[in-house]
C-alpha cells in the first residue's frame, strides 16, 4: 500500500489521518474492511495514539464506522451519502467562485491554465489519479483566493467522499468531468464575469450529481 508507509515524526495525528484517509480513498482500503489501530500504527511507524485519533477524525468524516469494543471499518460507497456530500460541496465552490473571481491575478489564471492541461492529458491517458489532482489544483485556486476559511475545511472534509465514488466510477469505465467545462471556467475567470463563472460551476457540479445518480446504493 503506497499511501502506507513509515512518516516522520512531525504533526503525527494529521499525517496518520492524510495517509489512511488517502488509502481509504484510492481503494488501498476497500469498504468494508476492518482496521486496527495496532496494525496501522506498525505500518506507518508510529505509536497507536496518533493512528487512533485519526481513526476518529474518519469515523466523523464518514470514512470509517466504529462500533465500540466490536470493529472499525471502512464505510461501503453509499451514493446518497456522496448525494449530500456533492451538494454541500458545490455550495461551497459556488460561494468561493463568487469572492475569488474578482481578486484573481494573471498567475492564479496561469495555474489554472496549466492545471487544465494536465487534467485533460491525464484524462486521454486514463490516469485518474493524475486527473483528480490536476481537478484539485485547478478548483484550490479558486478556494485559496476567497479565503473563506469556512468554506475551505468544508470541502477538505466531504470532498474525499466524493472522489471515492469517482475513482471507482471511472476505474469501471466512467468519464471524467470535462476539460471544456474547466475551459470555460477559467474563461469567465478572466473576463472577470462572475455570473458566467458561477454557471459554469453549478455546471461542473450537476455533472458530478449526474454520476451520483448514475450509482446504485
Amino acid at each position: 500500500m503506497e499511501a502506507l508507509r513509515p512518516l516522520p515524526r512531525t504533526l503525527l495525528r494529521d499525517r496518520a489521518y492524510a495517509a489512511i484517509r488517502d488509502a481509504i480513498v484510492a481503494g488501498e482500503i476497500e469498504p468494508g474492511a476492518v482496521v486496527r489501530d495496532a496494525e496501522f500504527a506498525e505500518r506507518l511507524g508510529l505509536s497507536r495514539a496518533p493512528v487512533r485519533e485519526a481513526f476518529a477524525r474518519l469515523v466523523d468524516e464518514g470514512l470509517l464506522e466504529s462500533k465500540p469494543q466490536s470493529y472499525t471499518r471502512v464505510t461501503p460507497v453509499v451514493a446518497a451519502d456522496v448525494r449530500d456530500a456533492a451538494a454541500v460541496v458545490g455550495a461551497m465552490h459556488e460561494l468561493a467562485t463568487r469572492a475569488a473571481v474578482p481578486r484573481l491575478r494573471d498567475t492564479d489564471l496561469d495555474t489554472m491554465r496549466a492545471a487544465n492541461d494536465r487534467f485533460a492529458a491525464a484524462v486521454r491517458a486514463g490516469d485518474v489519479d493524475e486527473a483528480l489532482r490536476a481537478d484539485d489544483e485547478l478548483h484550490d485556486v479558486l478556494i485559496r483566493t476567497a479565503g473563506n476559511r469556512a468554506a475551505a475545511a468544508t470541502v477538505a472534509r466531504y470532498t474525499p467522499l466524493i472522489r471515492r465514488l469517482e475513482r471507482r466510477r471511472f476505474g469501471e469505465g466512467g468519464s471524467c468531468r470535462s476539460a471544456g467545462l474547466h475551459e470555460r471556467l477559467i474563461e469567465a475567470c478572466a473576463a472577470g464575469d462572475t455570473e458566467a463563472a458561477l454557471r459554469v460551476t453549478a455546471d461542473i457540479w450537476h455533472t458530478l450529481a449526474d454520476l451520483v445518480d448514475d450509482t446504485t446504493d
